[in-house]
């Protein structure tokens, strides 16, 4: 009996340090201390055999199982009437209105583009969690659902609820899973699906999903007499309830929040394909009823389409810097948010083949955040629709080509044009050894002229080879060569980066830099020891100790230090000051250059992240700041201006 009570006082402190971390985003413990926690759990239910229902250890994944089951859900969930336009939402209000004349208060939320599903939970337990469906039967998924830590396991509330939400996968994570290779994720939404409809709970766990609820189907001996109680208890219950919750009263102020969120919504760290307008009071609410198919009381306000459909042409095969090639989809153009779109992403031929489109055929297309779209799937086959098939040469160089996993490669590391165009790119960017003046077309004119493959070729350029390609006269060969000679000392983290080693962006080139000394130490650095580090998985630290064991990776490198490159070493450790150890955020229009900033800021021994999220420590707002601004300011960080951050510098 004591090791029971043990494990429930150990699940009691474990949930509630939780809580403090994933929404409230104030960590009570350190990790270390946190872990030993965990482990003490694990070892008791391990030699008990017994693992009660609100155990944090169900986050990490059961047994897999081989099908869903279904179930039916108690109250029906209905579809929301959409909207694309003020005028629908005053019709919506007109209509409303001739029905029940109701109080004109509404809430606004984000409407969130996941997975939809309800959580069950019964005297204080979660009892299952079931996805929408069709509104009337969907799939139990408690398993899979019980690994999000945004999901509470207990809840003070014992009678039953039934709460509805949404399974949602950040930006950020989606951009890290892909980051380190483990899988290829081609949007937040699907990968959320995805990973909720996976067999296997453990590969759930791995995705690192959250979930958002907004609203209550049930609830047992309680009543909520407006929107803003039903939110306030979710709150009180531990969920992660909506991001956005605005009141108004009337049109205009509808209109307010629909052009702000528009302006910022790009910079929400999750998907958002619109608002959800809904009259505060639940009597009115339930009152005005229901249509066949909405709740009347609700309407969702859809942004401009960022899908369309449209006939894919052709499939061309681009080849990177590593010999990978990339199916590139050859499109009708069409105007899709603002845009004119002719092309758009593929992943891989495994990828054409689960979405089954065709040449001829039309495709469903999305664009977000003003980057290159991409192919979602199949919209509808044609009669002349032609299969897809995988080139058996490369495009660029005529090499045979080879399968590794899911990817065609290139195996002609040093004759194939397109990859050696990438690799000295990436090499003499601004990130990486920041050499000016050779571009594209110069390293193309480097190849052809000379055999020039290979990052340390570039430092044995003389003024003399310059002067046999066109377009260089004298200055411009001045210039670049005063560039390749001023390149030649290089900070450690931009040597990093500039190795163009797989998987290896700005960000794990400089934690690189500081966590192993030298480059000598980063060579001798095993799985082990870089998978301990923040921020890198299994796959990012077999990609480093794959580089560093090929020996004409070790000679390339070599050569370059034979040619006079030196890498500048930070001397020392930083010392103490404002910005040392924090996380920090940068948002709107700064004065100041923002690679200074960043670079400044990491001098100083800060981390500088991409979103805020509940592990920022402060955030450095400019002008027009925006969404990010406004999750700052929901999650208690702190926040400064650029002045504020000016002061804080020259007291340093």
């Amino acid at each position: 009996m004591e090791k029971i009570e043990r494990m429930k006082e150990l699940i009691n402190v474990i949930n509630k340090h939780n809580y403090n971390y994933y929404i409230l985003a104030k960590p009570t413990i350190s990790d270390v201390e946190y872990d030993r926690l965990l482990d003490e759990l694990f070892d008791l239910e391990k030699e008990l055999n017994i693992v009660l229902p609100n155990s944090p250890t169900h986050r990490v994944g059961s047994d897999a199982i081989t099908k869903f089951e279904k179930f039916t859900h108690f109250h029906r969930l209905y579809s929301l009437e959409k909207s694309n336009s003020l005028d629908e939402i005053e019709n919506w209000i007109k209509r409303n209105k001739k029905i029940y004349d109701y109080q004109n208060e509404y809430l606004i939320e984000y409407k969130f583009d996941g997975l939809q599903m309800v959580l069950y939970y019964e005297n204080g337990h979660l009892d299952k969690a079931v996805t929408r469906g069709n509104g009337f039967v969907g799939d139990i998924v408690t398993s899979q659902v019980k690994t999000i830590k945004t999901v509470p396991l207990q809840i003070p509330f014992k009678g039953s609820l039934q709460v509805r939400g949404e399974a949602y996968m950040r930006k950020s994570v989606l951009n890290e899973l892909n980051e380190t290779g483990l899988i290829d994720l081609k949007n937040a939404r699907n990968a959320a699906a995805g990973a909720i409809r996976n067999l296997d709970p453990k590969i759930t766990a791995k995705r690192k999903l959250d979930y958002v609820a907004y609203d209550i189907s049930f609830s047992e001996g309680i009543e909520f007499n407006t929107q803003e109680e039903i939110h306030k208890f979710l709150i009180e219950q531990g969920f992660s309830s909506n991001f956005l919750f605005e009141k108004v009263k009337d049109i205009n102020g509808i209109k307010a929040i629909i052009d702000k969120i528009a302006k910022t919504k790009d910079n929400l760290d999750f998907l958002i394909d619109g608002l959800v307008i809904k009259i505060n009071l639940v009597i009115d609410r339930t009152k005005l009823g229901y249509t066949d198919r909405f709740p009347r009381g609700e309407l969702a306000y859809k942004f401009e389409a960022e899908e369309i459909t449209t006939k894919l042409l052709d499939v061309v095969w681009q080849v990177g810097r590593t010999g990978k090639l990339t199916p590139i989809a050859v499109l009708e153009p069409v105007e899709l948010a603002g845009a004119t779109i002719s092309r758009a992403t593929l992943n891989n031929y495994n990828d054409i083949l689960r979405k089954n489109i065709s040449i001829n055929s039309r495709v469903f297309i999305r664009r977000s955040n003003e980057v290159i779209p991409e192919v979602i799937g199949l919209s509808e086959k044609s009669s002349d629709s032609i299969e897809i098939t995988l080139p058996k040469v490369c495009p660029s160089c005529n090499s045979e080509l080879i399968s590794v996993g899911a990817n065609l490669v290139c195996p002609n590391h040093l004759g194939c044009i397109e990859q050696i165009e990438d690799r000295l790119t990436h090499f003499v960017s601004r990130d990486a050894m920041n050499i000016d003046g050779i571009s594209e077309k110069t390293i193309k004119q480097l190849y052809k002229e000379y055999k020039i493959a290979e990052p340390y070729q570039l430092y044995e350029i003389s003024y003399e080879m310059l002067e046999r390609l066109d377009g260089f006269k004298e200055k411009k060969i001045q210039n670049v060569l005063n560039s390749i000679l001023n390149s030649k000392k290089v900070k450690y983290s931009n040597f990093i980066f500039a190795l163009g080693i797989l998987n290896v962006g700005k960000k794990t080139a400089y934690n690189l830099s500081k966590t192993f000394k030298n480059i000598d130490e980063l060579k001798q650095a095993s799985t082990e020891q870089l998978i301990a580090m923040q921020d890198i998985g299994e796959i990012v630290a077999i990609s480093i100790t794959d580089y560093f064991k090929d020996e004409l990776n070790i000679s390339n490198i070599n050569k370059l230090f034979e040619l006079g490159v030196e890498i500048i070493y930070e001397n020392g450790e930083i010392v103490d000051n404002y910005f040392k150890g924090l996380k920090v955020v940068l948002t709107g229009s700064l004065k100041l250059a923002r690679n200074e900033v960043i670079e400044k800021l990491q001098s100083l021994g800060a981390d500088v992240v991409s979103s805020v999220s509940k592990n920022t420590n402060l955030v450095i707002a400019g002008e027009s700041a925006g969404s990010k601004l406004d999750k700052a300011k929901l999650l208690g960080i702190k926040i400064i201006n650029e002045e504020e951050f000016m002061d804080i510098l020259n007291k340093i």
